[in-house]
């Protein structure tokens, strides 16, 4: 097993496991410069975005296999994280809150159809990317030029849908628990009302709805399984025979890690 670590990118985040490199896994007691990194250290990471900067959490034990990344995965830790790097983020920071206010009062002067939910600036400041949901295609040219002039750099413009948006800021469900798409889930499974019909739940769309205001991707949870089991998703059988169960199958927590399942 190569060791690796959880890194979250801000406190609403999901944890990501990057690889760490053999120069920190070998370092003797007499490197200290390049000690594993542990919890509550700040490390700058290889994403597929380019470099970010990172904290690492703690992994659960029982999850640390399901955890750990491949071989050659192409996510690695570049090297502990510099006073200069976490100095640079924290400006980063704050231009992004600026440019978030400045791009708003354009977008609203304009009256474009788009909701912006958030923006991002590259680790080494080549771009800024900003993210917002639409209701359909917006020509957006005009606010590029204006935000490339006023900002001086790159920029970037990516529409998402509104699970994504929700998936992107956080928050807590009904259930009081952080959501699953902040936190653990990896990719949006459909989600229909007959799922709750199965499950005898109430139609009311408020109780339904998550926070994107869709379905709840929990109405997945406890389907009746493979073999008919009401409410036994995939735990009882260590695998789901019903393409459309439970959609946690193979999830770094298993079914159940939600907590809906007793």
């Amino acid at each position: 097993m190569r060791s690796f670590v959880s890194v979250k990118f801000s406190p609403a985040g999901r944890t990501v496991s990057f690889l760490l490199p053999d120069l920190m896994v070998d370092a003797g007691p007499e490197d200290a410069s390049l000690p594993e990194p542990k919890p509550g250290d700040r490390v700058v990471v290889d994403t597929t975005d380019g470099y970010a900067l990172g904290t690492v959490t703690r992994i659960n034990s029982s999850l640390a296999e399901r955890r750990e990344p491949a071989a050659d995965s192409p996510q690695v830790v570049v090297r502990r994280a510099s006073h200069d790097d976490i100095v640079q983020r924290l400006k980063h920071q704050h231009r992004e809150q600026e440019a978030y206010r400045i791009a708003l009062l354009k977008i609203r002067e304009r009256g474009f159809g788009m909701k912006l939910a958030r923006v991002e600036q590259a680790f080494d400041g080549s771009k800024l990317i900003f993210y917002f949901t639409a209701d359909g295609r917006v020509d957006f040219r005009e606010l590029v030029r204006e935000l490339a002039a006023e900002f001086r750099t790159r920029i970037e413009m990516r529409q998402i849908g509104v699970r994504d948006e929700a998936k992107m800021l956080g928050g807590y469900g009904s259930c009081g628990r952080p959501l699953c798409c902040t936190t653990w889930l990896k990719s949006f499974e459909p989600i229909s009302i007959k799922m709750a019909k199965q499950q005898h739940l109430s139609l009311n769309p408020s109780k339904l709805s998550g926070q994107c205001g869709r379905l709840k991707c929990c109405l997945r949870y406890e389907l009746p399984n493979g073999e008919g089991v009401t409410h036994a998703g995939c735990s009882d059988h260590g695998g789901c025979s019903n393409p459309t169960g439970c959609a946690n199958c193979g999830t770094e927590g298993g079914c159940g890690s939600c907590g809906h399942h007793a």
